[in-house]
């Protein structure tokens, strides 16, 4: 039976891929910062541990718990809604050091396992922010991107080994805690210069005719992990597979 480690599974994307694949029938280690046993069913194939990806300490313990794991999903993330020129690049540097940073140490604690098995597969969830040019979330698109540039690169190191690298990347979904997980970064950052044109930005997201949900993100997951072809990319949701030229 195989075991599926996943980041950021507290609600969103993570809680939802995370019930997808024991659904499934896999050995699910559902990790977050703040555990939460009530998050997710009882059941001897769910295991919930503590984890924060920017933190060194905390992710060898948590590989050291897993034991042997047969792909990794990175999809802790925090989002970050604003305008460039108000936001403090320690903010930018926070946002670095979940959605890129922790993304690369992951995969680097993960490695040595899998290239000595020549097995495993990594899946690092992106954004539809990396398929097209989206307003106010300059900081949170380029800390995507660079898991775009990463991934495409990995894959082809790692490919000699037997280990998929695989980029999931979900649309826009109003369900998800992308602002909210935030917290007070996002305070000031939309000056009263900025103000009419974000409501008019927040209006179009809110009226978009396609949407994403979290079951397209966990459903192009499961994809992406039992995919064995060549394949490094799977946009997840309507407005993702359009902007793709997909659908």
């Amino acid at each position: 039976m195989p075991t599926i480690l996943i980041t950021g599974c507290s609600s969103g994307y993570g809680l939802e891929i995370a019930n997808l694949f024991h659904a499934k029938g896999w050995n699910v280690i559902a990790t977050m910062r703040t555990p939460n046993e009530d998050a997710l069913p009882i059941s001897d194939r769910f295991k919930v541990l503590a984890l924060d990806v920017t933190d060194p300490p905390s992710i060898a313990a948590t590989i050291e718990t897993c034991g042997p794991i047969d792909a990794l999903v990175n999809n802790a993330g925090i989002g970050l809604f604003g305008a460039f020129e108000a936001t403090p690049m320690s903010t930018i540097r926070d946002i670095f050091e979940t959605n890129t940073f922790g993304t690369m140490a992951m995969v680097q604690a993960v490695l040595p396992q899998f290239r000595s098995r020549k097995s495993g597969t990594i899946v690092n969830v992106t954004s539809s922010a990396v398929l097209a040019p989206m307003p106010l979330v300059s900081a949170y698109s380029a800390s995507k991107i660079a898991i775009e540039g990463f991934t495409a690169s990995l894959e082809f190191e790692l490919k000699s080994f037997d280990i998929r690298v695989k980029l999931v990347q979900p649309g826009y979904c109003p369900d998800t805690q992308f602002s909210a997980n935030a917290g007070s970064r996002m305070d000031g950052l939309i000056p009263e210069a900025y103000k009419t044109f974000a409501q008019d930005i927040l209006a179009a997201y809110q009226q978009a005719d396609e949407m994403t949900t979290a079951s397209d993100v966990a459903n192009a997951v499961w994809l992406a992990v039992n995919d064995a072809s060549d394949r490094l990319r799977f946009p997840a949701g309507a407005d993702a597979l359009k902007l793709a030229g997909l659908s």
